[in-house]
């Protein structure tokens, strides 16, 4: 599970990052494909969300299967 962690951190993490790189890098239109940049960088945002969700559910799944367990205070305290 740690490394399913690890690994959605650094999805997370590189989407953004390349929404940043579309943002940064102005509106022009891309000599290759002829899209903006700014679509470019909407569906960056939109896998960055994507894989946030998926590694929520995930989390959620290995928690319900017992693979991981929460700690802290317990309830009623």
């Amino acid at each position: 599970m740690t490394y399913i962690a690890i690994i959605g951190f650094i999805a997370i993490l590189g989407s953004l990052g390349a929404a940043m790189f579309f943002m940064l890098r102005g509106g022009e239109k891309d000599k290759q494909d002829g899209k903006t940049k700014a679509n470019r960088m909407a569906k960056a945002l939109a896998f960055r969300v994507g894989f946030s969700i998926l590694l929520f559910i995930c989390v959620l799944i290995a928690w319900r299967l017992g693979y991981i367990h929460p700690t802290g205070i317990a309830a009623g305290r």
